[in-house]
């Protein structure tokens, strides 16, 4: 994980995502250790948040360690990224994907400057 993604749990989800989306969109990556597409969408989220710094925030939740969160969301498959604006679910996105998708999903949900 890199200095610009943080890790997040069911205990901190309300604060750290909800919360913190009202003042820029949060983008949580559900995730797993064992998940070979988790890993290889990992880097391309290191990208994402070095060219988006200060206008989105990335987390990541481990879906093992945290399993109310997921379950309250319905997810059912990982990797799934959530992206959080103005405290509730905007987008959702399941499965791997290239950096150019990834950055077409956000896209839409950042301030323009």
């Amino acid at each position: 994980m890199s200095e610009r993604i943080t890790a997040v749990s069911d205990g901190s989800f309300e604060q750290d995502v909800k919360l913190a989306s009202q003042t820029q969109p949060v983008l949580v990556d559900f995730w797993a250790e064992w998940c070979g597409p988790c890993r290889m969408v990992a880097p391309l989220l290191d990208q994402l948040a070095a060219e988006h710094d200060g206008a989105l925030k990335i987390v990541k939740l481990n879906v093992d360690e945290n399993p109310q969160t997921p379950a309250s969301l319905g997810i059912r498959g990982i990797p799934t990224l959530m992206l959080f604006k103005d405290g509730a679910l905007a987008a959702t996105q399941v499965g791997a994907a290239a950096k150019s998708q990834l950055a077409a999903f956000v896209a839409p949900h950042l301030a323009t400057a």
